[in-house]
């Protein structure tokens, strides 16, 4: 015998894509983004003590061919 599921009722959780983006976009509005200080450049001469393991620089110089 074949047996078929009742139909399960809408859970609160049950949002489409369409409704979670409409959500966002009414609540944007009320969304306070601090300005975040620009960072200063700085010097090569200033950087050092920087060590970087043979097999991360490898791996590094190997993304070349996956980058433009």
């Amino acid at each position: 015998m074949t047996q078929y599921p009742a139909p399960r009722e809408p859970q609160e959780s049950d949002f489409s894509l369409a409704e979670l983006c409409g959500d966002g976009a009414r609540m944007a509005p009320h969304w306070v983004t601090p300005s975040a200080p620009e960072a200063a450049p700085v010097s090569p001469a200033l950087i050092h003590g920087v060590d970087v393991p043979a097999d991360s620089a490898r791996l590094i110089a190997a993304t070349s061919e996956y980058g433009a």
